[in-house]
């Protein structure tokens, strides 16, 4: 007579159950740090304020003069939670479609088309202003994405290769152009050069309405791809099996993560390290399923955004050091620990 003895692991039955109680503890550290950012961004600045005149402005019982400091934080608040959300959840899309953990908003060619958009509209239509330079860098951007889209996805050696080396095409021509055109004329440089560098301030809520549209419709998209995203995370022929499209899914979020970066890029400039390590910090608190990602990279990228903008306005008081620059800074660090952290989790 055989015996079959089978053993259970204590706590496999809860481990789902205790999963999502930790994410929804995440949840909560990630709001909270958000919030804190975002009165971060509407406190601190070139002229000094408090927090108790934040909240005096947000309760309407502040002097004139306080109020109209604190209120003209607001934009640049906004614009740092449209850009953050969109540049974290068009490299979590990226990274997760070309299986590529260093893919970026800048790898098919999206920094590139939007500045070739501004330095176009600036050198042969006198576009000025830089909130006039979104109308040009939008569509800039978006031709751009979908020319390395065609390009990559034409022929019959058609792949993830063939669209990364696109993008790798289509910025090295756009980024001679621009280098061209703005070494040819002083005065499109000049215009370029403060937009180029990547910035919150100096920007209203007409720039923040203009590229909303594209912004929501990427987010929307990225939000209902998740579930086919963790499916084609198993392979093409796994997914191909479980009734997926895996052209069709990275396709589409491709065009996700285009519109969100190209929303982001216009309205702000081009600003490095948040659509590259965002994703990955994010990997390590949450794990690898594709919805929880997005979910936190909208929360985690503008929180990020706007510290860095915090600590922009306030290391050189009363001047200002343009949030591009110190996004540089502080990325690198961070994506190295998230990649160490990472590794050791393996």
């Amino acid at each position: 007579m055989t015996v079959t003895v089978v053993r259970t692991v204590p706590g496999d039955a809860g481990a789902p159950r205790a999963r999502a109680s930790r994410l929804v503890w995440f949840l909560i550290v990630a709001l909270a740090v958000l919030a804190l950012a975002m009165l971060a961004s509407i406190t601190f600045g070139s002229l000094p304020t408090s927090v108790g005149d934040a909240v005096d402005v947000l309760r309407g019982t502040a002097d004139e003069s306080t109020t109209a400091v604190v209120q003209s934080r607001y934009p640049r608040t906004a614009l740092g939670l449209l850009a953050g959300l969109g540049l974290a959840v068009a490299g979590t899309i990226m990274q997760g479609v070309t299986r590529n953990p260093l893919a970026d908003p800048g790898l098919l060619g999206i920094t590139a088309g939007a500045s070739a958009g501004v330095v176009s509209a600036t050198a042969f239509l006198g576009v000025s202003g830089q909130w006039n330079t979104v109308w040009w860098a939008l569509p800039g951007a978006l031709l751009a994405g979908v020319l390395v889209h065609v390009i990559g996805s034409a022929g019959s050696g058609a792949g993830l290769a063939r669209l990364v080396l696109a993008g790798a095409v289509v910025t090295a021509v756009l980024t001679a152009y621009v280098q061209a055109v703005t070494l040819g004329m002083p005065k499109v440089f000049d215009s370029y050069r403060y937009w180029v560098v990547g910035a919150l301030g100096g920007r209203d809520f007409d720039v923040l309405l203009s590229v909303l549209p594209a912004a929501g419709l990427g987010l929307l998209m990225a939000l209902l791809l998740a579930p086919a995203l963790n499916t084609l995370a198993l392979g093409d022929e796994t997914a191909s099996a479980l009734g997926a499209s895996p052209g069709l899914t990275r396709a589409l979020g491709l065009v996700a993560a285009t519109l969100l970066s190209a929303a982001a890029t216009a309205a702000v400039g081009p600003i490095a390290f948040i659509g590259l390590a965002v994703p990955h910090i994010v990997k390590a608190v949450v794990g690898a399923e594709v919805r929880a990602q997005v979910v936190f990279s909208a929360i985690l990228g503008p929180a990020l955004l706007l510290l860095a903008d915090v600590a922009g306005r306030v290391v050189l008081r009363p001047q200002e050091l343009m949030v591009g620059i110190v996004t540089a800074f502080i990325g690198a660090p961070a994506l190295l620990v998230a990649v160490r952290r990472m590794r050791s989790g393996t």
